[in-house]
């Protein structure tokens, strides 16, 4: 009994401390309460949940924004974001310093984790305009935010260093060594080395890293500390100096693990990578350059500075003659250029739409609004407004109309997986053999051996297999790529992928169609079932050949039925 009122007194304590806290009337107690039981979920939610209860008896929008924000802190994804949304809903027409500011940027770096930039910058924006009138400090961070997504995702380093200097310049005229400011200043400095070592800048680089040395050191920053002797060493790797970038690398590897800082890991070990590179050490830039790739497979995430990593191995692996090892890093490189070009393509439109124009517009909207009078400026608002809505109205109505002809005209078509289309004819044989004499290309029994093969490949259905490939189809029907790609094109008028995407897509809507109830259909799976690798490539085929959605056709399929 002893040990068991033992084990349990600390917990009558917590439950009598907490109930003092709850029953409160303070907000700051309950905020103090919430921060300093970090690491301890279950008492915080107890803590955010008392602190919006308290709004709501009271009525204070304010406050139940900051609860709301309160409780974001301890979710991730759609429920964090759920959260900051009633947040900023609540704080709108508060004009707190703070709110809804602070939402809208944790919301910029909630999405910016789910790598959905573009609609991180939006927040980024919305944060930023509302800092702007109130709060000085907050604005420039959150212009310090915006110039990372500049030039970490987005590769423009030339305009993300103008907001670092402005950055910096606002905090020149601050007490930088001052808990207040010392943490942004350090951010800023490194920004300004980091994008400087970007453009090769190399002196302005070391001239920034040691500045921001010498203010961490002033201020026992211990974790800025290791970031600059780590930028620095990567300097030095650009500088060529390659054993004095071994030693600042190493130096402050240690502090970053312990940090567990998994995009400046990466950093050092792609680092340490090109410094043995270029000390001769081969077997030892290999083994930091696979350390990035393990780096990125528990993250998947990648900037395109990191990636030469890959080149190197992948030409490592040829010069020794491992060509399963070529192929795991060439395919593996593919793969991340295309999703960072593709991304980079998308963020650039988003930047240039949602950043610059607006921050332009604003400035022109201001200068006709004082050379104009109110009402007609409120008039030609409203006009917009109408023609642009009247417009909008009337292009979704002709659009509508096109799906719905679109879809009559799948339904009244054949949709049959073209096995007809390639069965062998005696006509197709001497035609085959015309182009063949023609062309001087393959013998007509050849052709016309691949072309039954094809049309037993179809009535299995072998096309609805994933990740099917040419060399797949080539070896299943005991011929080469090169006979069957002929064959293909110029039988089918197609390419192979072409071909194989038009036979699922067809397969597709004949399944639709025979099914009775298409309710709870899941586009994932659906695209699963007919051998796409997404719902994405499923979408873009579908598209392609019916020129309608297939969520669409689905709806439309679903009430007609």
């Amino acid at each position: 009994m002893k040990i068991v009122l033992l084990v349990l007194f600390p917990y009558f304590l917590w439950s009598q401390s907490s109930q003092k806290i709850i029953q409160t009337d303070s907000y700051e107690d309950l905020k103090q309460a919430f921060i300093n039981s970090h690491g301890n979920d279950k008492k915080q939610l107890l803590y955010a949940n008392a602190y919006i209860k308290r709004a709501q008896i009271q009525k204070s929008n304010i406050n139940l924004a900051r609860g709301y924000f309160l409780l974001s802190n301890l979710f991730e994804g759609a429920k964090c974001i759920q959260y900051l949304d009633i947040s900023i809903k609540y704080a709108k027409n508060t004009d707190d310093i703070k709110f809804p500011a602070l939402s809208y940027s944790k919301k910029g770096y909630e999405l910016k984790k789910q790598f959905r930039f573009n609609e991180a910058l939006a927040n980024f924006f919305m944060a930023d305009k509302y800092a702007k009138r109130n709060n000085l400090d907050f604005y420039y961070n959150i212009k310090h935010s915006i110039g990372m997504l500049r030039s970490e995702e987005l590769g423009q380093v030339e305009e993300a260093l103008v907001l670092y200097r402005e950055c910096f310049n606002y905090y020149k005229g601050k007490d930088v060594r001052s808990p207040k400011y010392a943490t942004e200043y350090h951010n800023v400095l490194f920004a300004l080395a980091d994008a400087h070592k970007s453009l090769k800048n190399l002196d302005s680089t070391s001239f920034y890293n040691n500045m921001g040395y010498i203010e961490s050191k002033a201020t026992n920053d211990k974790y800025y500390i290791s970031y600059f002797i780590l930028n620095e060493g990567a300097n030095q790797v650009l500088k060529r100096n390659y054993n004095a970038a071994l030693d600042s690398i190493n130096k402050a590897l240690a502090k970053i693990l312990l940090d567990k800082n998994d995009g400046n890991i990466l950093a050092a070990y792609f680092y340490l990578g090109k410094s043995y590179d270029g000390i001769g050490n081969e077997k030892k830039a290999v083994q930091n350059y696979i350390k990035v790739d393990s780096m990125y497979m528990i993250n998947k995430r990648i900037i395109p500075e990191f990636i030469g990593g890959y080149s190197y191995l992948i030409e490592h692996y040829k010069q020794t003659g491992d060509k399963l090892q070529q192929l795991k890093f060439l395919n593996k490189f593919t793969k991340i250029d295309s999703v960072l070009q593709t991304d980079y393509k998308q963020l650039s439109k988003v930047l240039l739409k949602d950043y610059d124009t607006p921050h332009l517009f604003a400035k022109k909207e201001s200068l006709i609004q004082s050379l104009q009078k109110k009402e007609s400026t409120y008039f030609f608002i409203i006009l917009i407004l109408i023609v642009g809505l009247s417009g909008l109205m009337g292009y979704q109505y002709f659009l509508k109309k096109q799906y719905r002809k679109r879809f009559d005209a799948i339904l009244h078509n054949d949709t049959t997986t073209e096995v007809s289309s390639i069965t062998p004819k005696k006509s197709d044989s001497a035609s085959a053999e015309n182009r063949m004499q023609e062309k001087q290309e393959l013998p007509a029994e050849v052709v016309q051996m691949l072309i039954e093969k094809l049309a037993q490949f179809e009535l299995k259905k072998g096309f609805l297999e994933n990740n099917i490939t040419i060399q797949k189809v080539a070896l299943e029907l005991n011929t080469n790529i090169k006979y069957l790609s002929k064959v293909i094109n110029e039988q089918k008028r197609k390419t192979f992928i072409h071909y194989i995407n038009e036979l699922r897509i067809n397969e597709a809507v004949v399944q639709l169609q025979a099914q009775s109830i298409l309710r709870n259909y899941n586009m994932p799976s659906l695209a699963n079932e007919f051998g796409f690798n997404s719902a994405e490539a499923f979408s873009a085929a579908f598209y392609k050949k019916h020129k309608i959605k297939p969520t669409f056709f689905i709806k439309t399929l679903e009430k007609e039925k």
